[in-house]
């Protein structure tokens, strides 16, 4: 059984409910010792963009926000999918701290040895 966890997240603010529970899934295989990487591709990299994931909340009252303070603060690797965010008009300096942008190639990469969770 792999101990590394990547959590891939295709939707935003389009889908508040979805996009919360990834990152709270994110933290909880984090503090369950697990290596986690969030990366985020399509809609998902909105959330990367500086001021976004404040207003991001889910039905159960979860605050995104607060999930991703704890990973950034874990320095959890937050991974942006290149080609998705330059479709998007979203740059390096529009990212969050410790997002940083990824290619397609280390997704796969950190998958082959994972378990991967799609939201």
């Amino acid at each position: 059984m792999t101990n590394n966890v990547v959590i891939a997240l295709s939707c935003g603010t389009n889908d508040t409910n979805r996009a919360t529970r990834a990152i709270h899934l994110a933290t909880i295989a984090h503090k369950e010792g697990k290596n986690t990487c969030l990366f985020l591709l399509d809609e998902g990299v909105y959330l990367a963009r500086k001021g976004i994931i404040t207003h991001v909340r889910a039905a159960t009252g979860d605050v995104a926000d607060d999930l991703l303070a704890y990973l950034q603060a874990h320095e959890v690797p937050i991974l942006v999918c290149t080609p998705c965010a330059n479709a998007r008009q979203i740059r390096d300096d529009d990212l969050i701290e410790g997002a940083r942008m990824a290619s397609a190639a280390e997704f796969i990469n950190r998958s082959c040895d994972a378990a991967v969770i799609s939201l």
